[in-house]
């Protein structure tokens, strides 16, 4: 069953992409894009001023993840050896995946209060990268997060995040095995959608 730690984990990404204005300067390494795209976020946080500001908004805060997030490589990776009994319903499946974590992450953008990010350290392995920051003046102490991003094109897409030691596409990848252990695709897919539509899976 899809737990409300996910909604907590989800939160934490979007805290750590709807924070910290950052230098604008042309990007290509992986925490430089990162942060170009965390540089955007913020000029549109900027003019959030009410609940209808962030609906009119929401179409361009799509555009913005979808330019550093490979939710594709993100939805395969996190319905691991299950992906490859889709046959003719990866795309379903990567639209409704793509679509409850676009939901998690607007669903977070009114809960920002000030709370920045110290950036780590980078690591390149050829077109892999890791780029370690801290979410920083909130309450409680300072949550890690690691950004695992490789590079599609010449852009830096972020395929996974392990928040405070623990990975965001394993915790969906367990889950989703539980789920289809018992279940058809058809319900996984239900749930996703009722989660993203704020319901009780």
């Amino acid at each position: 069953m899809l737990g409300r730690n996910l909604y907590l984990k989800s939160g934490l990404i979007a805290l750590a992409l709807f924070t910290c204005p950052v230098p604008k300067t042309f990007a290509d390494t992986p925490r430089q894009q990162l942060q170009g795209t965390i540089d955007r976020v913020m000029e549109v946080m900027q003019t959030i001023r009410s609940v209808e500001d962030i609906e009119r908004n929401k179409a361009l805060f799509r555009q913005i993840l979808s330019t550093r997030f490979d939710f594709a490589e993100m939805a395969r990776r996190s319905l691991g050896s299950h992906w490859h009994n889709l046959d003719g319903k990866r795309n379903e499946f990567v639209s409704a995946f793509t679509q409850f974590i676009e939901g998690s992450y607007l669903g977070q953008i009114g809960s920002y209060r000030g709370e920045g990010i110290v950036y780590g350290r980078e690591q390149i392995d050829n077109n892999y990268g890791d780029v370690d920051t801290k979410v920083v003046g909130g309450q409680g102490g300072p949550i890690a997060i690691r950004y695992r991003l490789h590079l599609v094109g010449g852009q830096w897409k972020v395929y996974d995040l392990v928040i405070d030691h623990v990975s965001l596409v394993s915790n969906y990848q367990s889950q989703f095995s539980r789920i289809l252990r018992n279940a058809s695709l058809e319900e996984l897919l239900r749930k996703l959608r009722e989660k993203r539509e704020g319901k009780e899976g």
